[in-house]
């Protein structure tokens, strides 16, 4: 699914688990409680997303864009951001210490 348009898709509570989204575009896209453990997230454009309480354990973020995103309570344990963008994005609750490259 690299590379794919899923902007403002509502996907609440999903199961992405090591799915393949390099590059995908997820601007504004709802996913409150997603399950997005390892996934590949690289490149991609979560531009004002909903990622409440979403599960990114071991994610590889590197150079996404999570501007003005909502990561409220979400857990990034292991997850790779090395060049990601978390400009005014919510980071309330989220624990930072083990997240790799930020």
């Amino acid at each position: 699914m690299n590379d794919q348009d899923l902007s403002g898709l509502k996907l609440h509570f999903v199961d992405l688990r090591d799915a393949r989204l390099n590059g995908a575009n997820l601007q504004g896209a709802e996913l409150e409680g997603a399950d997005l453990r390892k996934a590949r997230l690289r490149g991609a454009d979560l531009e004002g997303a909903n990622l409440h309480n979403a599960r990114l354990r071991g994610a590889d973020l590197r150079n996404a864009n999570l501007s003005r995103a909502n990561l409220e309570q979400a857990k990034l344990k292991k997850a790779k951001c090395k060049g990601a963008i978390f400009e005014g994005a919510n980071l309330q609750g989220v624990n930072l210490k083990d997240v790799k490259a930020l």
